[in-house]
This record gives structure tokens, sequence and C-alpha cells, in this order.
């Protein structure tokens, strides 16, 4: 099993973070402290970013950091080079995996997959090139994704004689529905971006992959700048975190909302929008969370981690 999570201790800077095969920039690049908008970067081009235990371990490591951080407020995913992930490096394969119990193995796509979720901070995955399999399922626990139509795209784990995996059965068959997701695995093709297979899987594509990540840092600074990371969250998680039936949701909504309409970023969201300026949301989960917050039963598949000292 996970152990539990030693106790989070924030960066000033993440530039300096010593990480295996992730880089992590802030936005404007070289900013002495966090900015508001930070760049994960899968950073293996020499092996296509195929995706690495290492990997892994740098995403468990900053995405809780990030979750905790309240100077972001989004994340960029992208790839070095011309692509984005070519899924699990085969190369490596999967020797050496530790001996355990079956019910008690966590794949490791899902462990990034999970702290890309449950970060409370959204992530736009600015797929600048080809991914396939784990680099495709790492992009579905994201907000948005933006493609590149010169690349291809695919979950092709049954030509590889695999599974689906990173929790990717709960989220492709939400984002583009069955039909499209049946049709995706059942091939196990590759795509571009705009094909009908897809359905809406990619926000927006552009033929140029530098202006994939352009898009994508341009979106998260306009997000950034205008938009309640609580509210955001709390929104997404309606979504995802939704108890079956329109009446439960109901419920749930109408809880969450009236407790929304005398917190502090509405006060403030609405006084920016009278004075035509940008808002300065403060509102965080720690002190102005909803009271039925979290409305659901958690599952504990290794527990979420603890900041170790006072907000930055």
């Amino acid at each position: 099993m996970i152990p539990s999570p030693d106790p989070i201790t924030i960066p000033q800077s993440y530039e300096t973070l010593p990480l295996t095969h992730v880089k992590v920039s802030h936005h404007p690049l070289g900013a002495p402290e966090a900015t508001q908008v930070i760049v994960v970067t899968l950073n293996r081009p020499e092996k296509q970013n195929a995706f690495t235990v290492e990997m892994m371990d740098d995403f468990e490591k900053i995405y809780p950091m990030f979750d905790l951080d309240e100077r972001v407020k989004v994340v960029v995913l992208t790839g070095a080079g011309r692509i984005f992930c070519a899924g699990a490096d085969l190369e490596r394969g999967f020797k050496g995996i530790q001996k355990e119990r079956t019910i008690d193995h966590r794949d490791t796509g899902g462990r990034l997959a999970l702290a890309i979720y449950r970060c409370r901070k959204p992530t736009i995955a600015a797929m600048q090139g080809s991914a396939v399999g784990l680099g495709m399922t790492m992009s579905l626990p994201c907000a948005i994704r933006i493609g590149c139509e010169k690349a291809k795209y695919g979950f092709v784990f049954p030509r590889r004689g695999l599974t689906m995996e990173s929790s990717s059965s709960f989220f492709l068959p939400r984002l583009i529905g069955y039909s499209n997701a049946m049709y995706l695995l059942t091939t196990a093709g590759v795509f571009p971006p705009t094909s009908p297979h897809f359905g809406r899987l990619f926000a927006e594509t552009y033929p140029d992959p530098e202006k994939v990540v352009s898009r994508a840092l341009e979106l998260a600074s306009e997000i950034a700048e205008n938009v309640s990371p609580m509210a955001s969250y709390l929104s997404r998680e309606l979504m995802w975190r939704n108890p079956g039936t329109a009446e439960e949701a109901h419920l749930v909504d109408s809880a969450v909302l009236y407790h929304m309409f005398t917190g502090r970023d509405q006060q403030e969201g609405v006084k920016a929008f009278f004075e035509k300026r940008n808002p300065s949301f403060k509102a965080t989960l720690e002190d102005d969370a909803p009271p039925n917050f979290p409305w659901w039963t958690e599952i504990d598949t290794g527990r979420r981690g603890k900041s170790a000292r006072s907000k930055i």
C-alpha cells in the first residue's frame, strides 16, 4: 500500500526543485517566486517523454504542493520536444515490479492521474505533439486539453496486450461518451485530434505545436486573473462528484451555492464587476469551504498530504 505522505513544504521557487524527468517553470519564466501560472514539462525528449516511475514520483511530489500553494492558480502541462508523451517506457518494460498482493497494487499511471485530479488547481494539457497510452490518460483528469492538428493520439493499450489504466475507465466515457470511448478502445487506433471519435475531448486544436503551448499559457493567464480558484474547483467537483440523480444533485448544489452567496469571493467578484477591474479572489478551502464539503465519501488510496508550515 502507499504510505501516508510526509508533511508538504511549499518552496519559494518551483524552478529550483530537484526533479528527475519533469521540469517545472514559472510563467513568466525566471520569476524568483512561484507565479499564478506554473508550467510542468515532461522532460525526456530523447525518449519521446516516455513515462517512468521517476516521472510518477515527480508528479506525486509537485502536485500536492500546487494544491496547497495559494500563489498557484493554474498549471499548464506540456512535453519537451516533438512528442507530448509516447506512453509507458517499453524499453524499461515491467520487470522489477515489486511483488505484492494484487489487491494492494496501485498502478503508477493511476497515481499520476489522481495527483492531477485531486489538485484543486486546474491543469491545461498543452499536447504539442503526439500521445498514446499513458500519454493520453494523464490528460484526462486535466480541466482542458489543447491538441496539435499534425499529431496523432490514441488509447493503444489492447495493441500492447494491456487494459485501460490511470482511472481512464472512469474519465474517458464521462468526457466523450461511451460510444466514442468504446470505439477508441476497441480499435486501439491513433487519430488526429479533430477526429470525430474523440468527440470534444480536445477543447481547441492548432496546426502549429508552438501555438498549442502559447494558447494554453494565454488561457491559463486569463483564468488566473479572472476566476475564483475555490469556485472553479467546487464547480468541477460538483460535476465529477455528482451523486447520480437530478434530485440528489439539486440538494448538493443548493447547499454549496447557498454558502457561496455570502462568501468573500462572491462579494469581491461582484465588486470587481461594478468597478470594471480584475478581481482579487482570496477564499481558500481551508478557511471558506462550504459546511457540506466534501459531500462525497473519500476513498483512501494513500491519503493526500498536509502543509508542513503556514502559508507563504
